[in-house]
């Protein structure tokens, strides 16, 4: 059932049982954190007891920090059967219980930094913003059992191991991409995603809403893209797509989950379904049939046509005022039907469109060919290490987000027996998602260049919950490592080993994700 905390939904499995009889637990050591502190000190011996008498103490007067308590102990309750009560902390130095405070943090966290001190007495937590408790909040479920993330009691104890941890993220950038375009995806499964990317601290999720199969987002002014041209998917299945509603449970929800949504409207290519549904979005005015193919860059909306700008600039209007976010994805890729001097001035009319309401265009690093504005962030998916165009607009300023096909997309396949995804741009088995640094993969787009690490999950083969899960775990919480933690940081054989005791977690969460013959699991994976 749905347990509703202040400000936080959590989802449970049903009403805490008596708990059964413990048994002594071995405390869970620091070094199995994913993605890897910047900096964690154990303290030989020393552990907190998450005890029926635990209490979670609030920042004084934040109701933000308060949501982050009762997302914890939403959390907490179903498996501990503890009440675990919240309410504002009465001192700055506390003594017992777990705090979370916005005081006293390190001045080099940042917004998503936070520091972890654990002492036989006490857990605080301190971070300069919100987002940082919500971070700390992540690092702990990770340093309790696995039996914590059940929905229904558990027999404990719950020892969390004692030290000190000072954390802050490399990259402010680490996303993960969901396609709802191929196949539509319900709202639970979103959510459920966006539960299981914060666990990995991902902060935001990229939805990609239109494509030659389907239009994913219901829009005022054109009505036919949603209930038309969402009405089928790859295969020829039923479709979907989400109301206006949805799409702003979906946006909530992630902010819950410090996750920000940004959602893609492919353009100029990847417009079969708009194309289908309004025909003055064509050159010649004869709208296509639905397309329920995976061919790619066969579409063209009709660039020389003002039609087509009032269009962009109402849906764009439309989704700009539901997304609170500051970015909107206007796609560009595989754009083999346009014309390359009728592309760049599509891109740079587009980018206006977008700063007009008030959004910073990202787009896939296609959209270098045009003239990027000094805002406007290109999204690398391509396969090879050197790309003068991009590394030409990085030198001129242009961020960069980081998303190599043969190394961040989630719908590879893992090796050859893989029966779900693709592989066009390789086979990505877990060691190689994990090897390769972001800040210098790319020749001539240094650290400073990039904004951080984004992992695709394209949906031509994957239409359920499991299918999600299967591909994206365990890669996705390597990528999320990635974008986190510091590159000095980064070593296979120490990773494959926290990276393995996540197993156990996933199999309590219920995720389906694939038994990677590159890790040894421990017992209960």
């Amino acid at each position: 059932m749905l347990a509703l905390t202040t400000g936080l939904a959590v989802l449970t499995t049903g009403v805490a049982a008596p708990r059964p009889a413990e048994a002594a637990v071995t405390p869970v050591p620091y070094s199995a954190v994913v993605p890897a502190p910047a900096t964690a000190v154990p303290a030989s011996g020393v552990a907190y007891q998450i005890t029926s008498a635990t209490a979670i103490h609030t920042e004084p007067g934040s109701a933000a920090a308060a949501s982050v308590g009762a997302y914890l102990a939403g959390l907490l309750r179903p498996s501990t059967g503890f009440p675990l009560p919240v309410g504002a902390a009465t001192s700055t130095t506390p003594t017992d219980g777990i705090s979370l405070l916005l005081s006293g943090a390190p001045g080099g966290v940042g917004d998503q930094g936070y520091q972890l001190d654990v002492t036989a007495g006490s857990i605080v937590v301190r971070a300069a913003r919100p987002a940082g408790l919500f971070a700390a909040v992540q690092t702990l479920r990770q340093l309790l059992p696995a039996a914590a993330e059940s929905g229904t009691a558990q027999p404990g104890p719950w020892p969390v191991a004692g030290g000190h941890i000072v954390d802050q993220p490399r990259f402010g950038y680490r996303g993960a991409m969901l396609d709802v375009a191929r196949h539509f995806f319900p709202v639970a499964t979103v959510k459920r995603y966006i539960d299981e990317i914060a666990l990995y601290k991902a902060n935001y999720l990229h939805l990609h809403l239109s494509d030659d199969q389907g239009w994913r987002i219901a829009i005022t002014s054109r009505p036919r893209l949603a209930t038309y041209g969402g009405s089928t998917a790859v295969g020829g299945g039923p479709g979907g797509y989400y109301t206006q509603d949805d799409y702003r449970e979906i946006v909530a929800y992630a902010a819950s989950r410090y996750i920000t949504v940004v959602p893609e409207i492919d353009m100029p290519g990847h417009t079969n379904a708009a194309l289908a549904s309004y025909a003055e979005l064509t050159c010649d005015g004869v709208a296509p049939p639905l397309y329920t193919g995976t061919d790619v860059g066969f579409s063209t909306l009709c660039t020389s046509k003002e039609t087509t700008y009032t269009f962009i600039d109402e849906v764009l209007g439309e989704i700009a005022a539901l997304t609170p976010g500051p970015y909107l994805h206007i796609g560009g890729d595989e754009a083999q039907s346009t014309q390359p001097a009728d592309y760049a001035a599509f891109v740079n009319r587009v980018q206006q469109i977008v700063a007009a309401h008030g959004k910073t265009v990202i787009g896939w690093h296609d959209v270098v060919n045009a003239t990027p504005l000094p805002s406007t962030v290109a999204q690398f998916w391509g396969t090879t290490t050197r790309n003068s165009a991009v590394a030409g607009a990085a030198q001129r300023g242009t961020k960069v987000l980081m998303s190599p096909a043969n190394r961040a997309y989630l719908d590879m396949k893992y090796n050859s027996r893989t029966t779900l995804g693709q592989n066009w741009a390789g086979y990505i088995d877990v060691k190689t998602a994990y090897g390769w640094d972001p800040g210098a993969y790319l020749s001539g787009v240094g650290a400073s260049s990039v904004l951080g690490v984004e992992a695709p999950l394209w949906t031509e083969t994957i239409t359920s919950l499991p299918d999600i899960e299967y591909m994206a775990f365990p890669r996705l919480p390597a990528l999320m490592e990635l974008g986190w933690s510091s590159a000095a940081s980064h070593d296979w054989t120490a990773f494959k080993q926290r990276l393995a005791a996540q197993g156990p977690r996933w199999h309590v969460m219920g995720v389906n994700y694939y038994h990677s013959t590159q890790l040894t699991w421990p017992a209960g994976s």
